[in-house]
């Protein structure tokens, strides 16, 4: 995709985020839908999911290959590191959230909570104080094609924090239609918040909110709505070392300045779910779209992460 058909310039500040001679790359095609993508710098790698057929991909970038990671993947959807660099996953179809240790076997971390399933664990972050917050929308459960139809028990759809010394689980969050992507700012002193519940109900705000962390990082204070998404809904994002929100959107990466304000996109062919900053230096930009894995080379260092 040409330079002068892949971004749309709103606020020229934009410009200096992203990079005129670097082209979208569509590193891998034929998934059912795509997303979770999760960095790991020692490795080279990146690892995403696909949900619909039940897999964890890896593309390793030395030699641009993608294999299959882990299948059947519970319908894993979104993943991150933590702080000792293990595989932290969302997963649709045991409602749980899990990690993976360097022996290859799995924690549950989260399946439960005050005594009832969770719904579908979707998007996950880990807090510099080890602690873990991931969302908990119903997706995974209102049909067979990302999970399995199942009751809900948990009367809300809910974001949660497992405190990284205890492991209790608590609500911080009960308010969401679908909350569904998360992220801190650079200094954790602020959590956004994705609520996707458009996708279900044209009425819903298709917005980000923001939280005020506050108590030592055990509590959140609502500081309202962040920023809209324009086309589509918004689902995944990061947070870029300068507080800038990149958000998955219908056309393609919505991006925000710290203040909420629409500053630019990058256009995708396909509907984007969620996106990463990877690479030695942080400024490569996986997307996943679709059925796709895309790549961009950008002027921004995503936040630092494990």
């Amino acid at each position: 995709m040409a330079a002068d058909t892949l971004y749309d310039i709103v606020d020229p500040r934009f410009a200096r985020k992203v990079l005129g001679s670097a082209r979208l790359e569509e590193l891998h095609t034929g998934c059912r839908w795509t997303e979770g993508p999760v960095w790991f710098s020692d490795h080279d790698c990146l690892y995403f999911s696909d949900i619909p057929n039940q897999r964890v991909l890896r593309y390793v970038a030395a030699d641009n290959s993608v294999s299959t990671y882990l299948s059947p993947s519970n319908f894993a959807n979104g993943h991150t590191r933590d702080r000792q660099g293990r595989l932290i996953s969302c997963e649709h179809g045991t409602r749980r959230v899990t990690r993976t240790e360097a022996d290859g076997s799995i924690t549950v971390l989260a399946d439960r909570f005050e005594g009832k399933k969770l719904n579908s664990p979707n998007d996950v972050v880990v807090t510099s104080d080890g602690s873990i917050w991931f969302t908990d929308p119903s997706y995974g459960i209102i049909s067979d094609y990302e999970g399995f139809a199942s009751p809900q028990e948990q009367p809300v759809h809910g974001v949660y924090r497992i405190d990284g010394q205890s492991g209790v689980i608590t609500l911080m969050v009960g308010d969401f239609v679908q909350p569904n992507g998360l992220a801190f700012s650079p200094d954790e002193s602020r959590l956004y918040i994705a609520d996707s519940g458009a996708s279900h109900d044209a009425d819903v705000p298709r917005h980000i909110r923001a939280f005020e962390v506050v108590d030592g990082g055990e509590g959140l204070k609502d500081a309202g709505p962040f920023a809209v998404i324009d086309n589509g809904i918004p689902d995944g994002f990061r947070v870029d070392s300068d507080g800038w929100v990149w958000c998955s959107a219908g056309d393609g990466v919505q991006v925000f300045d710290p203040e909420g304000t629409l500053a630019g996109r990058i256009l995708v062919p396909q509907r984007v779910s969620n996106l990463t900053f990877g690479g030695p230096r942080r400024n490569r930009l996986f997307i996943t779209a679709t059925t796709s894995l895309y790549a961009i080379y950008v002027n921004a260092r995503g936040a630092q992460t494990p």
